[in-house]
């Protein structure tokens, strides 16, 4: 877990911090990668960051031939370079009740991030919003948003980007 954490703060948002330069697309050399998180103090080798690729749990990261990127989340400027798609019926957000009243008014909004991330289901977004405090899922229905021509495109590790999701189309969902 820590070196997941510690590679996604610099794949999706410090990646100065560290002396990185990513791509357009948000790549970077998996041995430049290397060279900079050991010049930094932090023990990293390639067969613990294929582990961490091939085991972490939500696909944070995607390996292409020599390099590597976080698949999304990303503060700084990148474009991952993802198509339109059309999106299910029904998407999910998670959040926590202290977000609900600004999210009623303003919606999904991307904040420090380049896009909002919505879950293909419940029980992913459940744990999104855990991470927080007790979890409130909403529904958003990307039926209707995409009707209404709002882009939508799914990332690498299988979360549903859009730009923002207005008031109405959001619902909330009953806890089971």
């Amino acid at each position: 877990m820590k070196v997941s954490k510690y590679l996604s703060k610099h794949l999706r948002h410090q990646p100065e911090r560290i002396g990185l330069t990513l791509d357009a697309g948000g790549w970077v050399e998996i041995d430049t990668l290397i060279a900079a998180v050991t010049a930094h103090h932090f023990r990293l080798t390639r067969e613990e960051l294929d582990h961490v690729v091939a085991t972490n749990d939500k696909r944070r990261f995607a390996v292409e031939g020599t390099r590597i990127r976080a698949s999304q989340g990303h503060s700084v400027d990148v474009d991952l370079g993802l198509a339109p798609a059309t999106p299910p019926a029904f998407l999910f957000h998670g959040t926590v009740a202290a977000s609900l009243d600004a999210i009623r008014r303003e919606g999904l909004r991307p904040m420090n991030r380049h896009a909002v991330h919505l879950s293909p289901d419940r029980e992913t977004a459940t744990r999104v919003g855990a991470r927080r405090g007790h979890p409130v899922v909403l529904v958003v229905d990307a039926a209707a948003m995409h009707r209404d021509d709002h882009v939508f495109q799914i990332s690498a590790n299988g979360v549903w980007l859009t730009q923002a999701v207005p008031p109405a189309y959001l619902r909330s969902s009953p806890q089971r």
